[in-house]
């Protein structure tokens, strides 16, 4: 199969889709989230920084996405929510101000989702974040997203994600964010 690019691009039945030792392979996942996020050599040594401290949590729990090569192509993590954490003290506000501020309890957060470009399209981040939330005890899960409309809102919604609070404003990031909620397991094609 021919990229737009003219290159063959990657086969999807190539990839194998199971645990991740994401402390160990924390770099190979900044890489992936850096092309496909678009960050900067310093957003990177931050954001090692807070995967660090999340994997400090027992609950977190990761998978990869890797080629038959070992490469990882794409990473999911994520833990139980606690209303302790700056990610929930952050959108707490926004999300009482929609009547939504419910869906803090008893959730499972998607921290982050990320695919290869090359790889992306493909399946390979439904099969991530289906395959983490399906272990997961809690009876919905939160994620947040760029709010604007994009691939990964279109993959959030077919899933069974809604969106709980729009124009979220965090800290240092330049856009505002989407909090979306949906009841597990998520919704399959």
């Amino acid at each position: 199969m021919l990229s737009s690019s003219g290159e063959h691009a990657p086969d999807p039945r190539e990839i194998t889709v199971g645990p991740l030792d994401l402390a160990a392979r924390v770099d190979d996942a900044l890489a992936v989230q850096a092309l496909a996020f678009g960050l900067t050599d310093d957003e990177i040594g931050v954001r090692r920084h807070i995967v660090q401290r999340h994997l400090a949590s027992p609950s977190a729990r990761a998978l990869g996405a890797t080629t038959e090569e070992g490469r990882l192509v794409g990473f999911v993590y994520g833990m139980p929510n606690d209303r302790t954490q700056w990610w929930s003290t952050v959108v707490h506000p926004y999300l009482r101000q929609e009547g939504n501020d419910d869906w803090l309890s008893d959730a499972f957060v998607i921290t982050e989702l990320h695919v290869h470009p090359a790889f992306q399209n493909r399946g390979i981040g439904r099969q991530l974040i289906t395959m983490l939330t399906d272990a997961a005890t809690e009876p919905r899960s939160l994620l947040s997203a760029l709010d604007t409309e994009s691939p990964a809102r279109a993959l959030y919604r077919s899933l069974g994600y809604r969106d709980l609070a729009r124009r979220v404003r965090f800290p240092s990031a330049p856009s505002p964010y989407v909090v979306m909620g949906a009841w597990l397991p998520l919704r399959r094609r």
